[in-house]
Parts: C-alpha cells; structure tokens; sequence
C-alpha cells in the first residue's frame, strides 16, 4: 500500500516562539501529537506531523538587541535548541518549519496578495493597546488593572497599520461553529471561542511599521506582516501552498490540507479558532477539522514563571525518571485539556504504580514462569478456553476501538487507563489462576494460562508503543514478536501470539525508582 493510497492523517503542534528556551509547555504539547501521531501510523494511515519555530516579531528583536545579536544570528541559536528537543524526546516530526524560511516567506507574502486582492485587506492607522509579549492588540475593556488579561504588560501604540476586515467575518465564523460543533476541543473552550465572537469582532491590525524584524509586506517597504498572520500561515506553508510558487506542491497540498488537528496551548485558541478561519475563509481556502486547546502546568502547586525560578526541563525530567516514564506521566496524569499540576510524589507513584507494579511486574512474572517453567518455549494459546480466560481476551479484543475513540477527541488521559483496567484484570486473572501452584497439579492448564497471559501483554505492548516506543519494543521483543507484526491490524483477535518459538530469561523493563536519601 503506497503512502498516498492510506488515509491522511496531518496534525501540527503550534510554532514555538523563539525568545527564550524550551520547557515543559513546549514538549507536553508536542509529545501530545506525537502519540497520536504514532498511534495514527500503527492504524494505518498516512501521517504528517508539523512543528517549528515562529521567529519574527518584536518580541524577537528586543531579546536578539539585549544578547547582542543579529535577530537572525539569535533566531538561528535558538531555533536549533527546539529541534533538539524533537530528537532528545523522541518526537516523531515529519517537518521542521521555521518561519525564516524562504518557503515560508513566500507563502505568506501570497496569502497577503489574496487577501489584499479580494478587498479583505487595506491601509489605515491603529491606535491602541499593544501587549509585545502576547504579540497581541486589546481593547480597553480587556484590561485588567492596566495590564493584559495574560498579565502582560500593554503600551498605547499609534502608527500606520494595514487592516484585516475581520469583523466582516463574525456572521460566518458563528454559522461555520454551528455547522461543524466539533471544530474546537474541549467543549468548554469552543463556549469560550463562541462568546468572544458573538461578543463583536473589530477589524485587525496585521502590520507593523515601528520595527523590521518579520515578513515584508508585499510592495511596501515600510511595513512588516503582524506576527500572528505570518505565523499562523506555516501550517499550509508545509504543504506546499501555494501550488504554483517556486516551492509549490500540487500533490502535497492536496493530500494533506485541510489539517485534522491543529493542537494549541489554551493561551493562543483565539489566534486558532478565529483568527485563523477568518483568513481561510477570506482566502477562500478549506479550513482545519478540528483545534484542540490543552491547558497549562504548574509545578508543585506554584504557577511556573521567570521570577520565582520554577520552569520544569523536560530534558532534566528524562534523564532523572526515564524518557518513557516521563512521557507516560505528562499523558497520564492529568485529563487532557486541563491545567495540571507536576510534583515530584505525582512522578514517582505513576512509576512504580503504574509501570513498574501493573505492567512492568505482570510482564516479567508472567515470561519468568515462562522461562522457568515451560523450558522458554511460548505455549500454545488453548484450544478450549474457559469463561475466564475469554473474559480477559474479550477486554484485551475490545480495547483498541476503545483506545481510538479517545483519541480521537484527544482524551489520552482516558485511553490510558482503558488499557491500564485491561492490565489490572489480567494481575487478578493471574492471582486467581496461580500458574505457580498449577505447575504441580495441572501443568498443561498452567501453559494455557501463561498463553492468556502473554497474548495479553502482546495486545498492551503493542498499544502503548506510540507513547512508550522504547519500552514497548523491548517488551515485543521479549515476547518475541517480529518488527512487522507491530501494527494494529495485529490485535483485537486478527492474530494470537505465535507460540512454539523459544524465548530468552526477561530482563524487567519498569524498574521501580528509589529516591536517594538526602545527604
């Protein structure tokens, strides 16, 4: 089956903005995509998965003057460290954008052309307040003790600005929402999204006259494009839009727009879910199936900021506890969708809970008594299973149409613990079957048993692999399964572990993690 011939699945993270390092907001987003993006291509399809960097703006050109640097010169440092992270993490990126880029400039200078063209844009002059560090406009009665509704700081700017006719859009934005009541995720954000249209949108300021640092506008030198506008334009800019420039890509275009999920910080819905749709439409392109806005960490109870010092490193997260460990906590722990709090306690008890109690020890008992017991040959599945035994292969059959529909709406949270239950009914099943005694009084019985058992760590190992690949590999490879019997057309009853196949002694994949004792 060729690429193009499986369903496309295209899902981008936001574009990073490059003013500072990466943290824990920047990997929990992107490891997000990441699982659905592998969870995708083990079902079959045809994925692409966007991230990169957003690297113009003011923002950018005030920390590029304090480091004492050309904005490009810093851009580059510090874009490099957000690629970095995709490898460190083990993300799964099928495209790097940053939008530095020539492609990039040249798509958004088309979609500026458009616009323009089509009446949807023309020069005026703004005043108003300006946040630099929200790259974003606000009204007067979105100030909150003369700040930023985010806490930002505002200054009142006054300059000649092009304009979008966004409040043109309103009308259309609110029968596009009603037609399509899964455009944005989770409901209450889309409520959100809903009121601040239906509230009165005013037409947007989308260039900058006081500093140079981003995108030309088209034939006139005097202006770059508002931050927002560029940035948001990288996700048709990776498909090859527009088809006939100079980087151009009628197949790729029309494989992969329009995207299935753009996933966003809760921060910067409004950009996604209005913003965004109001150019598309103006542009008279397809837009986007779906935006999901997650929402923010804290750590040990305390809002992470600059000041107080308590930025979490994804990175210093994986070399302590594990990088699987790590991944499987920030997917696990809290409902997606909603604001989270990190501890260290919180860490450790999904480490030795869930992983090294319920998976790591079912999987390592059971193919010890293996081993041990069955001379490291893999039994034979039974012919004649009892009510028991079909009651946990029936959970384990019914897990992966469970599993994608969470996924789907993104409740990675939920399709965790539908495969965790799975596993917790296998631990009674092996309590209550006791292989260990049944090695005496009924050996061919323990076998059949054991066959139960690992088929059900095949099915789990398999499904988890998109968020643990490392782990679960070598869980597959204990079990002795074959690199193409992977996927997902493998579980769910298609197959059974294939037995007769002799197994080396496990080695435990989920160590349980001991605090070392303060000196």
């Amino acid at each position: 089956m060729t690429s193009q011939s499986k369903p496309k699945y295209y899902l981008t993270t936001p574009i990073y903005y490059v003013n500072d390092k990466p943290h824990i907001g920047h990997a929990y987003t992107t490891l997000a995509c990441d699982f659905l993006a592998r969870f995708k291509r083990l079902d079959g399809f045809d994925v692409c998965l966007l991230t990169g960097t957003d690297e113009h703006g003011q923002k950018v050109e005030k920390a590029a003057l304090d480091a004492g640097v050309s904005p490009q010169d810093f851009t580059d440092s510090v874009s490099q460290n957000f690629r970095d992270l995709t490898g460190s993490l083990n993300f799964s990126n099928d495209d790097f954008i940053r939008t530095t880029e020539s492609r990039h400039k040249a798509a958004c200078q088309a979609l500026w052309n458009l616009l323009r063209d089509r009446g949807h844009i023309t020069l005026g002059s703004y005043s108003g307040w300006y946040a630099t560090r929200d790259e974003a406009f606000y009204t007067e009665s979105e100030l909150v003790d003369g700040m930023a509704p985010t806490g930002a700081p505002v200054e009142w700017v006054e300059e000649p600005s092009y304009f979008f006719n966004l409040s043109h859009w309103q009308d259309k934005l609110l029968a596009f929402y009603e037609a399509h009541p899964d455009f944005v995720g989770p409901d209450s954000r889309f409520n959100e999204v809903k009121s601040f249209v239906a509230g009165g949108l005013r037409d947007l300021s989308v260039s900058r006259a006081s500093f140079k640092w981003g995108v030309p506008v088209p034939n006139d030198d005097d202006h770059v494009m508002y931050v927002w506008l560029d940035a948001l334009t990288n996700y048709i800019t990776a498909t090859g839009w527009p088809v006939d420039g100079n980087f151009g890509d009628a197949e790729k275009y029309a494989h992969l727009w329009p995207a299935d999920l753009h996933m966003v910080g809760k921060d910067i819905l409004r950009f996604h879910a209005v913003y965004w749709p109001a150019f598309l439409m103006a542009a008279d392109l397809p837009l986007p199936k779906r935006v999901f806005a997650h929402g923010w960490w804290t750590n040990e109870g305390q809002k992470i900021s600059k000041s107080l010092g308590n930025a979490i490193d994804p990175l210093a997260l994986a070399d302590q506890y594990g990088l699987d460990q790590m991944r499987y906590f920030l997917m696990r722990e809290v409902p997606f969708g909603k604001d989270g709090d990190y501890s260290t306690q919180a860490m450790i008890h999904r480490m030795n809970g869930d992983l090294a109690n319920d998976l790591g020890n079912l999987s390592q008992r059971v193919l010890s008594m293996v081993f041990k017991n069955c001379d490291g040959v893999m039994p034979a599945f039974p012919e004649r299973p009892t009510a028991e035994d079909k009651a946990l292969i029936a959970a384990a059959d019914a897990l992966l149409p469970a599993v994608r529909e969470q996924m789907d709406r993104q409740g990675f949270h939920e399709a965790l613990r539908l495969i965790w239950q799975v596993i917790a009914d296998a631990n009674r099943y092996v309590d209550a079957a006791a292989p260990w005694a049944l090695k005496k009084t009924d050996p061919a019985r323990m076998a059949e048993v054991l066959a139960v058992l690992a088929e059900i760590i095949r099915q789990v190992a398999i499904l988890v692999q998109p968020l643990m690949p490392d782990s679960a590999e070598k869980m597959l490879d204990q079990l002795g399964v074959v690199a193409d019997q992977r996927s997902f057309a493998q579980i769910g009853g298609a197959t059974r572990l294939a037995s007769g196949h002799v197994i080396a002694k496990p080695e435990p994949v989920f160590p349980r993690y001991v605090e070392e004792e303060a000196v």
